[in-house]
């Protein structure tokens, strides 16, 4: 009877200690947009040294996201049909500070519609892929792929954090306000 005891305990004690373990794993994410009528910012060179006379005006997307892991992450930016430039920047990005921030960029990579670059980046951090063309007039649709040994997950811009908090609100408003029977 004890023996049957310490098999549950010992069977109990190693499914918690296997659902607590943590396992390595990699992730890949894929971003699609199109820069056509994104908003405009002059853009830096791609050692954030000085604005680069190439890119006044140029169309941008942003995307924010954070990992979960320290490590090495991989990023591609392809191009449909434009030549793209790809930066990444850490904590925030300003389009009036372009030059603040800035962790790597790269403007061609395989062609002129390829761009992209590996990147050491911080878990808990937000960091903020900015997808852009060379010069100005180069926009379209693209798709950026981030792979790495972490979890990427999209951080929700504030407006969407906006309408969650109106959301929640108008769900205890009704709830407080049904009336009594």
């Amino acid at each position: 009877m004890n023996i049957t005891k310490f098999f549950r305990a010992a069977i109990a004690a190693t499914a918690l200690l296997v659902g607590f373990a943590h396992t390595a794993q990699a992730d890949i994410v894929t971003w699609t947009g199109d820069t056509t009528a994104g908003p405009t910012f002059d853009r830096p060179f791609a050692d954030f040294s000085d604005l680069s006379p190439n890119g006044p005006g140029v169309r941008y997307n942003t995307i924010a996201f954070a990992v979960d892991e320290d490590g090495e992450y991989a990023f591609t930016l392809h191009g449909l049909g434009f030549d793209t430039f790809l930066l990444l920047y850490e904590n925030a990005f300003d389009p009036n500070a372009a030059l603040t921030n800035g962790v790597a960029a790269n403007d061609d990579l395989l062609n002129t519609r390829t761009s992209g670059f590996p990147a050491e980046l911080s878990a808990g951090t937000q960091y903020f892929a900015v997808v852009t063309g060379f010069e100005a007039g180069e926009a379209g649709q693209y798709s950026l792929t981030v792979s790495g040994d972490g979890t990427i997950s999209a951080v929700p811009e504030p407006s969407a954090w906006l309408m969650l908090a109106f959301g929640l609100t108008a769900l205890a408003c009704r709830q407080r306000c049904k009336p009594q029977r």
